[in-house]
């Protein structure tokens, strides 16, 4: 680059829990069943977070009975403290666990913030670093495009992000082209777009400069077709 001329739950009442007794080999299990009533009903009451068991509980029947959330497994995982071992065997009289609410509300305002704060990743590669600086420049209202960019890029240092030029009246000046798209320091400094390194070698930084001089002086990188 030269200088001068180049720069949202229903209400819920009351139950009644009757058991129905099943034959199984001899042995009775007891089965909760549940039906609703509303004798004596004055309030509303929220669903119950723990249970005690009775003999002939089993955790299937307790988690089908109170809807918990992934089954009888998540019901053992929850309670497998008091439980032991065996989830098959359950004493009468120890008390259940029925919901983790606060946990999974936990876990949904974690994932609700990462789709609310997506990280963009750009390849640290000729093609990244344009991709970079055009959200860079989109932020700041100045002009251009992919093409546009690249063909500047490959005509002043094909891709080089090292390159300086240390032979014409820029360099003779003290002032080499470099980077990128060939820009030289104070050009580099005026244009220096906030948020980007303050290296002129580096690619984001250099490309989003002279964007920025090449939109005050051309209009957008897209008008640059030759030496500026």
């Amino acid at each position: 680059m030269r200088p001068k001329g180049k720069h949202r739950r229903p209400k819920q009442h009351p139950i009644a829990r009757k058991l129905a007794v099943a034959g199984t080999g001899g042995a009775a299990l007891a089965l909760p069943l549940v039906s609703a009533t509303t004798a004596g009903a004055t309030e509303t009451t929220a669903a119950p977070t723990t249970y005690s068991v009775v003999a002939g509980d089993t955790l299937s029947q307790i988690a089908a009975s109170h809807s918990v959330a992934g089954g009888w497994q998540q019901l053992y995982e929850a309670n497998k403290s008091v439980v032991g071992a065996n989830p098959s065997i359950i004493r009468p009289g120890i008390k259940l666990t029925l919901r983790t609410a606060p946990k999974t509300a936990a876990k949904t305002v974690t994932a609700v913030q990462a789709v609310a704060r997506p990280a963009t990743s750009y390849a640290n590669n000729l093609d990244g670093w344009i991709r970079q600086s055009l959200d860079i420049m989109a932020q700041h209202g100045i002009p251009g495009s992919y093409n546009g960019i690249l063909r500047n890029v490959m005509r002043e240092s094909s891709g080089n992000p090292l390159a300086i030029n240390n032979w014409d009246s820029n360099a003779a000046a003290g002032i080499p082209s470099k980077g990128l798209l060939q820009v030289i320091d104070p050009t580099f400094r005026t244009y220096h777009v906030p948020g980007t390194s303050l290296d002129s070698y580096d690619p984001v930084a250099n490309i989003t400069a002279a964007c920025n001089y090449a939109a005050a002086r051309y209009g957008s990188i897209d008008n640059v077709n030759g030496p500026y």
